[in-house]
């Protein structure tokens, strides 16, 4: 029962934030002074999944800006930018044709295409990178040499809203049939059939608590394994890695599915060529260091189709 509880509480906190209603948060350009006779049809708005708009609107608006500035012979004269704080008000949206364009990470991008309310047009390069993986590590002299080592012990993740450094390792860990609970203090253990694991809150503090012996094990992207910022080089000599996930898309854009053909491929033909203009390179910078985008292909299907089974492993999880 106790193992039962934990893992059902933690997980369903999260299915709360990442499937079903909450608060809706919408933010229009408020700086704008163009005229109020701009109707929706000549309105792109891009949309994203977020508790914190005030932060990622600095990240939107700017790429969305220059989208907009191309599109002037299809009648788009005004960029606006809307939030929501979960999967389920974005879908609303996209229902409600209120939401044109979508950023996501591989995760909630499946929810969205698995509901048949958006198609993935493109896939986002962020700082050179197109993809990425999960590993886990330990320190060196730890007996852990795989995930089947982890039962009965500790790993440190970094936030439940991370996809490489939460929702993916979490999900593997329950694939490979090693459940779930989280634990309150770094020095709780779990029962002995069980993995327990704990927010770090940062990527800092995860091979640190490791490094330190509060917990067996940590988790997170290769991109932060490779960071001597994230992962400290008087730290890093006396980690290794014992296990690495497949890899995932850094991100995904997405559109609406009744969105005009004609808008869409223009978006994705401005988007294709921006990391060829001089004048996208601020724009581009500002969302998220992308530094290109291409166009899906099988490969990208064949992840897409894991992250679903992924995603279906979470949920029966919490039944």
């Amino acid at each position: 029962m106790y193992a039962s509880r934990r893992l059902r509480t933690t997980f369903g906190l999260w299915a709360l934030w990442f499937f079903f209603p909450l608060t809706l948060v919408a933010m229009a350009d408020l700086s704008s002074h163009v005229s109020s006779e701009i109707g929706r049809h000549q309105t792109l708005v891009i949309g994203k999944v977020s508790v914190d708009p005030k932060k990622q609107y600095g990240v939107m608006k700017p790429i969305a800006d220059y989208v907009v500035r191309r599109m002037g012979n299809l009648g788009i004269k005004r960029a606006l930018v809307m939030f929501a704080k979960d999967n389920a008000m974005m879908i609303s949206y996209l229902r409600q044709g209120k939401v044109d364009w979508i950023t996501e990470t591989p995760f909630s991008a499946g929810v969205f295409v698995e509901k048949g309310e958006a198609e993935i047009i493109l896939r986002r390069w962020n700082g050179g990178v197109p993809e990425y993986h999960t590993v886990f590590f330990a320190r060196r002299d730890s007996p852990i040499n795989s995930l089947r080592d982890l039962k009965g012990r500790t790993i440190a993740f970094e936030d439940p809203g991370s996809t490489s450094a939460f929702l993916l390792p979490a999900a593997t860990l329950i694939q490979h049939g090693l459940p779930l609970v989280r634990l309150t203090t770094p020095r709780e253990k779990p029962p002995a059939d069980m993995v327990g694991y704990i927010f770090a809150s940062s990527e800092v503090n995860a091979p640190a608590w490791v490094f330190r012996g509060h917990v067996d094990a940590g988790a997170f992207s290769n991109l932060d394994w490779n960071d001597d910022g994230r992962m400290l080089p008087s730290l890093k000599k006396d980690m290794r890695i014992f296990f690495r996930t497949k890899a995932i898309d850094r991100g995904l854009e997405l559109v609406r599915r009744d969105l005009d053909p004609a808008v869409k491929n223009r978006l994705k033909q401005i988007l294709l060529n921006a990391h060829n203009d001089p004048s996208a390179r601020a724009a581009l910078k500002a969302y998220k260091m992308t530094t290109r985008f291409d166009e899906p292909d099988a490969d990208m299907a064949r992840r897409m189709d894991w992250i679903k089974s992924l995603s279906a492993i979470i949920q029966e999880s919490l039944n």
